[in-house]
């Protein structure tokens, strides 16, 4: 089947996907626009999840002042391309990443971010509260890690769940992101300023 290259182009702009995959996803689907935006979703996360050992050097720096600038954020997320760090997707990721640190107050990216010595203070002081709600000893090791869990899910970035949609992780939203884009993305840093705060 011919397929135009203003139907390539099209789909690349809605996907931010390669022209090629493009190209192939429109002959899979007999030209039916739909179909090739929803088979190209579903390659999508295998495609990221193969890229994952890719550099991500291109992207955007971007800013969020919330509250009539009682807090400001600056976040920086990576991705492969220039043609991707323009996109509508990426840059609507970026910005709802913004937006929500200055909403939840994340203090790290990610899990393997929080220092080893906070770690295992925290498993301490979760170890010492069962143990006192009488907890047996050979079970605190498994408390002390379930609560651990809970301790990333409110204070480490990707595992926070998306304050405009709590049924989603922000770190399935990067998934979402790598799948539109077919690129690897990743959130690389990001700072938070609360007036008044610290004084």
């Amino acid at each position: 089947m011919q397929i135009s290259s203003e139907d390539v182009k099209k789909l690349r702009e809605k996907t931010g996907v390669g022209m090629m995959d493009c190209k192939k996803a429109l002959q899979e689907c007999g030209g039916d626009f739909n179909k090739a935006v929803e088979l190209l979703r579903k390659k999508g996360m295998d495609v990221a999840n193969k890229r994952q050992g890719r550099t991500a050097s291109q992207g955007m720096v971007s800013s969020y002042i919330h509250m009539g600038g009682k807090v400001g954020v600056l976040v920086e997320v990576n991705c492969e391309s220039d043609f991707v760090a323009k996109s509508e997707n990426f840059v609507n990721f970026v910005k709802d990443v913004a937006m929500h640190i200055a909403a939840a107050s994340p203090e790290w990216v990610s899990s393997a971010d929080v220092p080893q010595e906070i770690l295992d203070k925290e498993k301490e002081i979760y170890k010492e509260q069962a143990l006192k709600s009488g907890k047996p000893e050979k079970i605190l090791d498994k408390i002390a890690e379930g609560r651990l869990a809970k301790f990333f899910s409110e204070r480490c970035l990707l595992e926070q769940p998306f304050v405009k949609d709590t049924d989603k992780t922000i770190k399935q939203l990067l998934d979402e992101l790598m799948g539109k884009t077919g690129e690897k993305c990743e959130i690389r840093r990001f700072a938070r300023y609360q007036l008044g705060e610290e004084i």
